[in-house]
């Protein structure tokens, strides 16, 4: 393994022998070298593990892999989080790719030129009818998400504002995206590079994710309200604080929220 990764590549796997190689390969082919692939599977019985075992025979100082029961995909993300060496984390699908041989090697070149804590990027796929961009602005993130196939973090990152939280079964990676996003001390960059080939069909794709849309809006008030828009806060802030069947505490973070930017509106 090498003394310390400038990348660490996760991939969190399930029985994902069909479709693990390409992932795989694709990191391998890369021009630039100093990278590390993550492997944490939730307990494979088809095959993966075989494979996984043979990469690292192969290529035992690039691949690491643990396997174990998990509770789905991000506490496997979770998992890699604290199991990488790497000090830029990203996070792979088992049946996605990197777009081409030299990612890694644009993306080294910009972080180096363009002191930052996050790089986002675009990503192509079918689902996109091709090429879809990162360049997202604030109130974007409102009503879609940034994919985290096109997402690279520094590893402090999770230290500032915390992993994933697992009480979002589907959307947990936009959760974290708006924490990130909407926070004004976080450094992020827009690189306009196509990372990653998205394979559509994966959970949060196929699966909606009633609890986080149930808190979405009290997510934009608590992480959006030094960043977004008066407008897009107070509406939102009063009638999360009007609503006696949310809890106290939920209710006074959401009125002062709304006292502060109201103040922000009078500065």
């Amino acid at each position: 393994m090498l003394n310390h990764p400038f990348f660490s590549i996760i991939i969190p796997t399930y029985n994902s022998s069909e479709v693990l190689e390409v992932a795989i390969n694709s990191i391998i082919k890369q021009t630039y070298k100093n990278y590390e692939i993550v492997i944490i599977d939730g307990g494979s019985n088809d095959g993966t593990l075989d494979l996984l075992k043979n990469y690292v025979l192969k290529y035992p100082n690039s691949i690491r892999f643990k396997s174990e029961k998990d509770k789905g995909i991000y506490d496997a993300m979770n998992k890699g989080i604290n199991f990488s060496e790497g000090e830029w984390l990203f996070f792979l699908g088992s049946d996605d790719y990197f777009y081409s041989a030299t990612v890694f090697q644009e993306l080294h070149s910009f972080i180096k030129n363009n002191p930052c804590e996050v790089v986002y990027g675009d990503i192509n796929g079918v689902r996109f009818n091709g090429r879809r961009s990162g360049n997202f602005s604030l109130t974007d993130l409102i009503t879609r998400n940034l994919c985290h196939q096109g997402i690279f973090f520094n590893k402090k990152v999770f230290s500032k504002i915390g992993v994933f939280d697992l009480k979002y079964k589907a959307h947990a990676d936009w959760d974290h995206n708006m924490r990130w996003f909407f926070n004004p001390k976080i450094n992020k960059k827009y690189i306009p590079l196509i990372i990653s080939e998205y394979a559509d069909g994966g959970f949060s794709s196929l699966h909606g994710d009633p609890v986080f849309e149930s808190d979405k809006d009290y997510k934009i008030v608590k992480y959006g309200w030094k960043s977004l828009p008066p407008e897009t806060i107070l509406y939102r802030a009063h009638a999360i604080f009007k609503n006696k069947s949310l809890n106290l505490s939920t209710r006074l973070t959401a009125f002062r929220c709304w006292f502060f930017v109201q103040i922000r509106k009078r500065l």
